[in-house]
């Protein structure tokens, strides 16, 4: 006789929480725009024309805008990779975007 299993609703899917302000290129503004805090947030920037870099922004809330100074990078080959945590989760989030 065949058992029905219980049928498991997959996960809904993370929205990314940030939002990039290219205005000046140089000094992206990048901002938490969810409704959660972004736990242990980590930023690392990538280019070809310098040794990689990083800052540590640690506890991210909703709302709050950071600035990245990029004036001595490659704008052209620069690579912004974003690593943060949701509280209560261990699971490491990473997400990357490019000037």
């Amino acid at each position: 006789m065949l058992t029905l299993l219980p049928t498991a609703r997959p996960p809904l899917a993370y929205r990314v929480p940030w939002r990039v302000n290219r205005t000046d290129i140089a000094h992206p503004r990048v901002a938490n725009r969810s409704f959660e805090p972004a736990a242990g947030v980590r930023v690392f920037v990538h280019d070809d024309g310098s040794p990689p870099g990083g800052e540590h922004w640690g506890l991210v809330m909703p709302g709050d805008v950071h600035e990245l100074c990029l004036c001595d990078r490659d704008l052209g080959s620069a690579i912004v990779s974003v690593a943060w945590f949701r509280l209560g989760d261990d699971e490491e989030y990473l997400w990357r975007f490019c000037i």
